[in-house]
C-alpha cells in the first residue's frame, strides 16, 4: 500500500509534538503509534498492539540494538568511575599550577574541556567546576567560563573518536543503514562525518580566536570589562543555580586524585579500538582496508569499553577509594544513568522502521528530487535540525528524528551521506546552543555557577555567529561538492564577523559595571 503525502504524518507528528511539548520521549511515540495505525488500517487500539509487537519489541530484541544498549550502558558505567577516582581534577590541578594570566585561565578551560571529549555532563560540570576558582582568580567572568565550557562539550563529543554521543549516532546510523539494506561500517560512515560537520569546528575555532584576541562582542563584552576592571565575575543581582551537580563532583580529596585515573582509562578505551577493529575484520586474512570496512564497530567499541571499565574500576580498589561493594554500585548507577539514551533509541529505531513501511523516505526522495536543489539539502538539514534541537532542548532526540530521514535523502539524490549526517548533527549542536531550556546549556551554567539567562543571553551572539559561517559552509560544500572548500568559506565568515562585530562593539569607559 503506497501512503503518499500521508507517510509523513508519522514524523511531522513527533516534530510538531517535540515543539510544543519540549519532550521527545513522547513525540517519538505518537509517531510510532500514529504509523502503525495507519499500517492497521486505522484501528488506533490495533495499532497500539502493534507498535509494541511489531516495532519496539523487534528494535529492542535485534542483535544490533542490544549491543548498542550494552555499550551505551558500558559508557555511562564509565563516566562514573571516572567521576568517583577523581582523575578529572588532578588534571586540572596540574593545569592550574601553570596558568598567570587571564589568557592562561581561558586557555587552560577550553584544553581541558576538548581533554574531556567522551561525555559531555560530565565535561560540562567537571571543567565547570574545578575551572571556576582559577578563572575566577584571573577576573575572568563567569559567563565567559560557561561559554567555554558549552560550546567546548557538546563540539567535542561529536569530533572526537569515541563518546557517549558517538555510539548515540552510530545505533542510528546502523539501523538505517540496514532499512536501506545498503553496506557499510557504521562507524567508519560516522568518522567520515567528523571533518564535515562544520559548525562543531567553526563553534571550536571561534573560542580559540576570542580567547587568543581577548577580543569580545555584544553582551560578552559589557560582562569581560565588569570582571576586568572591577573583580565582580558575576553581574549585581546575578542568580546562579545551586549546583548541587558540581558538589556531588568533588567526592575524591585532593591528595587522592590522580590523573592517570582518567588518563589510563581513557588511553585503553582509545588505544584498544584500533586492534579491534583489525580483529573483528579478520586481519590479516583481509588486508587492512578491507579488515577495516569489515569490522564490527559495535562490538569493538563494547570490549575496549568493558576493558576500560574493568582498568578503571581496579584502579580504583587499589587506590582504596572504593571497595567491591562501592564499585559495584558504581556499575548499577552507571547503567541506570543511561535510561532515558535507552528510552529515545528505542523510539527513535521504531519510528524508523514506522517510516520504513509507509514508504516515507521514498515519497520525500521523489519531492526532493523534483522541487529542491541538491546543493541545498545539507543547508535544509543543518536548519531544520536547528530548530528542532531549540525548541526542544535536546540534540539526542533532534538525532533521531533527522538521521532517519537524510539518509534516505541523501542516498537517493546522490549526496554525500556523511555531509547529510553532519549537517543534522552540526544543526543538533547549534540549535542546542541558543536554546535556553538545553540540558547541556543548563548545566553548563551550574557546573560554571553562572547565572542561568546571563548565560544564554552572553552565548547566543557567539552561536548565530559561527552557525551563520556553518550555513555558508554547508551551502558552499553542498554546491561545490568540497568539504575543504566549504570549510574554507565558512571559517573566513567566522573570522570576517567576529572581527567586525568586535570593531562595531565600543565599550564604553565604565561598560559593564552593573547588569544590562
Amino acid at each position: 500500500m503506497s501512503f503518499g503525502a500521508f507517510s509523513l504524518l508519522p514524523p511531522v507528528l513527533a516534530i510538531v509534538l517535540a515543539l510544543a511539548t519540549r519532550n521527545v520521549i513522547p513525540a517519538l511515540f505518537c509517531g510510532v503509534w500514529l504509523g502503525a495505525t495507519m499500517l492497521a488500517g486505522g484501528n488506533p487500539a490495533a495499532g497500539l498492539y502493534d507498535s509494541f509487537g511489531d516495532f519496539i519489541i523487534p528494535s529492542v530484541g535485534d542483535e544490533w540494538s542490544v549491543t548498542v544498549l550494552i555499550y551505551c550502558g558500558l559508557f555511562g558505567v564509565l563516566i562514573g568511575v571516572l567521576q568517583r577516582t577523581g582523575g578529572a581534577q588532578a588534571i586540572a590541578r596540574a593545569i592550574s599550577a601553570r596558568v598567570a594570566s587571564r589568557r592562561g585561565a581561558q586557555g587552560a578551560t577550553l584544553g581541558l574541556g576538548v581533554l574531556i571529549f567522551f561525555e559531555d555532563y560530565f565535561n560540562a560540570l567537571t571543567v565547570g567546576s574545578v575551572m571556576r576558582p582559577i578563572t575566577d582568580r584571573m577576573r575572568v567572568s563567569r559567563e565567559k567560563l560557561a561559554y567555554i565550557v558549552d560550546s567546548t562539550s557538546a563540539p567535542m563529543c561529536l569530533l572526537g573518536p569515541v563518546s557517549t554521543w558517538v555510539v548515540f549516532v552510530m545505533g542510528l546510523i546502523g539501523t538505517q543503514l540496514a532499512e536501506m539494506d545498503a553496506s557499510g561500517s557504521e562507524y567508519l560512515i560516522y568518522l567520515s562525518s567528523i571533518p564535515l560537520n562544520f559548525y562543531a569546528w567553526l563553534a571550536l575555532g571561534l573560542i580559540v580566536f576570542m580567547v587568543v584576541t581577548q577580543w569580545d562582542f555584544g553582551p560578552m563584552a559589557r560582562a569581560e570589562a565588569r570582571a576586568r576592571t572591577t573583580g565582580e565575575v558575576m553581574a549585581e543581582g546575578a542568580n546562579p543555580p545551586s549546583g548541587h551537580e558540581v558538589e556531588e563532583m568533588a567526592s575524591v580529596p585532593e591528595h587522592q586524585a590522580r590523573k592517570r585515573n582518567m588518563l589510563v582509562p581513557i588511553g585503553v578505551l582509545v588505544g584498544m579500538i584500533p586492534p579491534l577493529f583489525l580483529w573483528t575484520g579478520n586481519y590479516p586474512e583481509n588486508d587492512l582496508v578491507t579488515a577495516v570496512g569489515q569490522a564490527d564497530g559495535g562490538q569493538s567499541i563494547l570490549i575496549a569499553t568493558f576493558v576500560a571499565v574493568a582498568v578503571g574500576l581496579i584502579m580504583g580498589m587499589t587506590q582504596k577509594l572504593f571497595d567491591f561493594r562501592e564499585a559495584m554500585e558504581i556499575v548499577v548507577d552507571g547503567i541506570k544513568s543511561m535510561t532515558l539514551v535507552y528510552i529515545i533509541l528505542t523510539l527513535a529505531w521504531s519510528i524508523g522502521s514506522v517510516t520504513s513501511e509507509l514508504g516515507t523516505a521514498d515519497y520525500l526522495v521523489t519531492l526532493a528530487e523534483a522541487s529542491i536543489s541538491p546543493s541545498l539539502v545539507p543547508v535544509l538539514l543543518f536548519l531544520i535540525g536547528a530548530l528542532v534541537a531549540f525548541t526542544t532542548g535536546t540534540s539526542y532526540g533532534t538525532f533521531a528524528i533527522m538521521i532517519p530521514i537524510a539518509m534516505p535523502v541523501a542516498v537517493a539524490m546522490d549526496l554525500s551521506l556523511s555531509l547529510a549526517i553532519a549537517a543534522v548533527l552540526s544543526g543538533g549542536i547549534f540549535g542546542d546552543h541558543c536554546s535556553p531550556i538545553s540540558d547541556t546549556t543548563i548545566l553548563s551554567s551550574a557546573g560554571s555557577a553562572c547565572d542561568h539567562i546571563d548565560h544564554v543571553r552572553t552565548q547566543l551572539p557567539y552561536a548565530i555567529t559561527a552557525g551563520l559561517a556553518g550555513i555558508l559552509a554547508f551551502f558552499v560544500a553542498g554546491l561545490s561538492g568540497s568539504a575543504l572548500i566549504g570549510g574554507a568559506a565558512g571559517a573566513a565568515a567566522l573570522v570576517v564577523t567576529a572581527v567586525t562585530l568586535r570593531r562595531l562593539w565600543r565599550m564604553p569607559p565604565q561598560a559593564g559595571l552593573a547588569r544590562d
